[in-house]
């Protein structure tokens, strides 16, 4: 009789039958069979485990429970849609459910009465195997409703102590009452007036006055409550917009488990809450206005970062990778597929693969990660299609952030502390590094980053953590991420009349953390320049073509119901993310003694270098290290991991050391040196540095076209002046100001 007392409105219908009431879903009939649910559901078949039962019958008894949307919509179809429209009445049903099982399953005996509080409060999680949905799609229609979505979660505030049931005290009768509160960010209503002595008037006893009561907080109860913030995936995110967030709300058992930067499925009630504002506009919003939330009741975290994205791949998925791997030139198919519109540029693109693909992530006893994210740097001339080769990157990687470094600050990359301007309390808020956590940060302009703000990520490239210790909060962000990097020389074209270190104004700690240093030159050739105008009109040609066959084809393809996409790209981001998710290879033996003999080799010819160096020549800006061994060896995992193969060959080490040689070590022997001059070259150049003094007094200046031709007019020719220039310049006597047109002399 318990469903006469719940406002109802019942009716009897005399002609009809009883299926219609049996149909209908109340409170009492909602808890029914919850209860019949967790108790009888089988997962598998009628004779299969029951599978909430098992979960429940523990010891120690368990304080979640995960319950599945779809187990319930195959148990009662019905009562999942009423879940689902309205969760915020019908969730706490479900959670005394299963405190009262487990209660029953505690006892070994039923329970005699429905009615019986549970003796465990147990927090039920739910899941779903839809497809999540985007913080954009969400509008006013979906309020008080359960919602999918998926994000990654940027900022994490401090855990708070929310009260579920407050004590209120009358402070004139000292009557006691209890007082639910609203759960997510709600709030609960006072009562103004005392029901114990609502009568006192006509027995003569003076009645409680107006808003009497007063709280106590030593006998309410509480719950811990977590805010965090969530943002769109920046790869759903549309061209031009910015992404969009969203304030979750979090409680019992999720709080605490979730930090910046980690990519996370839920399942929650989408809900409104009116902001207070602090400060001079505190009480001035609007009546009629709310800002959404999300109060979560189920948080599942994505999976490794190597395995980022869906991994759920179909069985002809596997048998294409499967063939494509098997291919003896797969290696060379896979390059064919790294950014086909720009023009030559193999050994780049073969960089750029192994840096899609990645090598293997290691884990030592003692606790220390190896990265295996392999980190590539093009330094050269403009119009060589570095940033063209970074935005290919972008669309091709699973998980991929596009900066640029004049754009990023130290914050911005690593992690920021902002204020809350409500609560005034300080929280984390993850930058790009931490954003894309197992995937790839692509930073154009890198050059232009200021020096402090490159040292910032050090240590994500290196150890692919992110420390921060600032306002109080000290804590270590995941940065497992790989770095692709183009930048320009200081003057802004590759001079060949200075040294690599002239030419690479990076410092060598950066350097070092880079597996692989490309230098980019505009080469003029007429064989060459005709090849790629070819092929750049070629481009252009098809691309008008496709253009205008687009619209019919996009027309054609959404009357048949199949929509238009890059199928070269999606393919590779799809062997991508499976070579990924299923190969890990290693070194042979081998293949390791190999590397390590040429390792020794390459560290003797740096030494020989070294010693042959004149006092003059500047250090050699990337020094060969033990990082650079490292480097090799993720390089050599990589290639390996494109022929989904589990180990890595002497084969694949003697590509890794080709791809080392033509480009960190040439890197490192470009431009000129003093020890290829000669006496009667040096003689030269000691006479032209002292015409240049006696041309340009101690801190004059000087146009640098109008001192060259000055000194060529002594007969001396142009290579010998700017090769003194240069040498002035690097021991400090001269300073080249505006791009190289203005020289000052110093010294």
């Amino acid at each position: 009789m318990s469903g006469w007392d719940e406002g109802g409105i019942f009716f009897s219908d005399q002609g009809a039958g009883g299926e219609e009431d049996e149909q209908t879903v109340t409170r009492s009939n909602a808890h029914r069979v919850f209860s019949d649910f967790l108790r009888n559901f089988r997962e598998f078949s009628s004779d299969g485990p029951t599978l909430y039962r098992d979960q429940l019958d523990f010891e120690p008894p368990p304080k979640t429970l995960k319950v599945s949307l779809d187990d319930l919509k195959s148990h009662n179809k019905e009562l999942e849609e009423v879940l689902r429209t309205n969760p915020a009445e019908y969730l706490p049903l479900l959670e005394l459910a299963a405190g009262e099982v487990l209660a029953s399953l505690r006892s070994k005996k039923p329970l005699e009465h429905e009615d019986e509080s549970p003796a465990h409060d147990i927090q039920v999680l739910l899941s779903s195997t839809e497809m999540p949905s985007s913080i954009r799609s969400l509008s006013s229609e979906g309020i008080s409703k359960l919602v999918v979505l998926s994000g990654i979660v940027i900022a994490a505030n401090k855990t708070q102590s929310k009260a579920t049931h407050i004590t209120l005290m009358c402070k004139t009768c000292k009557n006691t009452k209890i007082v639910t509160c609203k759960p997510g960010f709600g709030g609960a209503m006072m009562p103004r007036t005392c029901d114990a002595r609502m009568n006192a008037g006509a027995q003569g006893e003076e009645p409680c006055p107006l808003d009497p009561f007063t709280v106590l907080p030593d006998r309410s109860k509480y719950v811990d409550q977590q805010k965090l913030k969530l943002q769109e995936l920046p790869e759903d995110v549309p061209i031009g917009e910015m992404p969009r967030n969203m304030l979750l709300s979090i409680d019992r058992s999720l709080v605490q488990r979730t930090v910046p930067g980690t990519r996370v499925n839920l399942v929650g009630i989408y809900s409104i809450f009116q902001q207070r504002e602090a400060g001079k506009k505190a009480g001035k919003a609007a009546v009629a206005i709310r800002q959404p939330y999300i109060r979560v009741v189920g948080l599942e975290e994505s999976q490794d970062g190597n395995v980022r994205g869906n991994i759920n791949f179909t069985p002809a998925e596997h048998e294409e990778f499967k063939a494509f791997a098997s291919q003896p030139n797969v290696l060379q198919e896979i390059r064919n597929k790294i950014a086909p519109a720009i023009f030559g540029a193999d050994d780049i693109k073969a960089a750029v693969a192994s840096l899609l693909f990645g090598g293997s992530r290691k884990q030592l006893p003692d606790g220390v990660r190896l990265r295996g994210d392999v980190n590539v740097l093009l330094l050269g001339d403009p119009s060589t299609a570095k940033s063209q080769i970074l935005k290919f990157v972008d669309r091709t990687a699973p998980i991929a952030v596009y900066t640029s470094g004049k754009g990023s600050s130290a914050a911005g990359l690593t992690a920021s502390v902002i204020k809350d301007s409500s609560s005034g309390e300080a929280f984390l808020e993850g930058g790009a590094m931490v954003l894309a956590d197992g995937g790839v940060v692509c930073i154009d302009e890198f050059d232009k980053m200021r020096p402090e703000d490159r040292v910032a990520i050090h240590e994500a490239m290196e150890q692919q953590t992110i420390s921060i210790a600032k306002a109080g909060i000290t804590t270590v962000l995941n940065s497992r991420t790989a770095v692709m990097a183009a930048a320009n020389p200081p003057s802004g074209r590759y001079d060949d009349m200075k040294s690599a270190a002239d030419n690479i104004d990076l410092q060598t700690t950066i350097l070092s953390r880079f597996d692989l240093i490309f230098i980019v030159k505009d080469e003029r050739s007429w064989d060459k320049d005709v090849k790629l105008a070819k092929h750049v009109l070629g481009v252009h040609r098809d691309a008008s073509e496709e253009a205008a066959n687009s619209r019919s084809r996009g027309l054609r393809e959404a009357q048949e119901g199949a929509g238009p996409g890059e199928e070269h790209v999606f393919n590779l981001k799809r062997y991508i993310q499976y070579c990924r998710a299923r190969v890990i290879p290693r070194l042979t033996e081998r293949a390791a003694e190999a590397l390590g003999r040429e390792y020794v080799k390459i560290r003797e010819e740096q030494r020989q270098r070294n010693h042959a160096r004149s006092n003059t020549e500047a250090p050699n800006p990337v020094p060969i290290t033990v990082r650079q061994l490292e480097a090799i060896i993720r390089v050599s995992e990589s290639l390996a991991k494109m022929a989904m193969q589990s180990e890595a060959t002497e084969a694949h080490v003697a590509e890794a050391l080709r791809l080392f040689n033509i480009s960190t070590i040439d890197a490192s022997r470009a431009g000129i040196t003093d020890a290829i001059l000669t006496e009667d070259q040096r003689n030269e150049l000691l006479h032209t540095e002292a015409v240049i003094k006696r041309y340009l007094p101690v801190g004059g200046s000087i146009s640098e076209r109008h001192l060259v031709d000055t000194v060529l007019k002594t007969g001396v020719n142009e290579y010998a002046v700017r090769r003194a220039m240069l040498g002035m310049s690097q021991r400090g006597e001269l300073e080249f100001r505006n791009e190289r047109r203005k020289v000052t002399r110093r010294l």
